[in-house]
């Protein structure tokens, strides 16, 4: 049994650069919506930070992976044109690798022929769907299926843990956050260290890249230790004895 631990960071595109009929269709729900110029102001401000949300705005920049068996991490990141990162090493037990985003998309579709398991925290409604829809913008054809069958009663190997799903149970409780869990459970969190996933595009752009690769390594351990505590407390018996942990 080989289990990958994934996180993504993204950032929007320059709104500068987005043609007009795509800024104007970002904007028509906007325009229905705002009932004075401020508000519309406001909203089409807050829609721009937003673009990196989405695979179809948005690209990825640094993507953190953490094989839970070897207890060893990679990290890839998208380094800035105008930009020199000293970054050849290790940063924090983590090897990282400088790749453009097709690469990245293309190495980590072929490594991830190798795992059985596969943990996020959010996963099925952002990360795995950005590493698709990125993926097709490349032209490159995922080698595992991440998003079929929800339930985990359901699947079989390459199984998909989003642990925001099962922690929740589905939905069944509040959605809640990484940082609230881990509170909770005692894992140290990300985002206590000051940054958090809204200020990625800003500290791209202001070229605090190795600030973004850390905050994606501390959410990556974070995310393997409650894997770790939902294997020892909630995990199903049937799925701890078909990965035989």
């Amino acid at each position: 049994m080989r289990t990958l631990i994934i996180d993504i960071e993204t950032v929007g595109e320059d709104w500068n650069a987005i043609d007009s009929v795509t800024q104007a269709l970002l904007k028509k729900p906007i325009d229905r919506r705002a009932d004075t110029p401020e508000e519309w102001i406001q909203q089409v401000d807050e829609m721009q930070s937003d673009l990196g949300l989405s695979p179809l705005t948005g690209s990825i920049i640094v993507l953190g992976l953490y094989d839970l068996e070897r207890a060893k991490g990679a990290l890839y990141f998208v380094p800035q044109q105008t930009k020199q990162y000293a970054l050849d090493g290790d940063v924090d037990s983590f090897v990282c690798k400088a790749r453009s985003e097709a690469m990245l998309l293309h190495e980590f579709w072929e490594g991830a022929q190798d795992y059985d398991a596969f943990v996020t925290f959010g996963g099925r409604s952002f990360d795995v769907p950005f590493l698709l829809h990125r993926s097709i913008v490349h032209g490159i054809r995922p080698t595992r299926e991440l998003m079929k069958y929800r339930y985990l009663s359901q699947q079989s190997a390459p199984f998909h843990i989003d642990l925001m799903d099962e922690l929740t149970f589905y939905g069944a409780t509040r959605r809640q956050s990484l940082h609230l869990f881990c509170r909770a459970f005692g894992i140290e969190s990300a985002k206590g260290n000051g940054m958090t996933g809204a200020d990625v595009g800003d500290a791209y752009r202001a070229g605090k890249l190795l600030d973004i690769i850390r905050y994606n390594i501390s959410d990556v351990q974070a995310t393997a230790q409650l894997y770790e505590k939902w294997c020892e407390n909630l995990a199903p018996t049937s799925f701890l004895q078909t990965v035989d942990l």
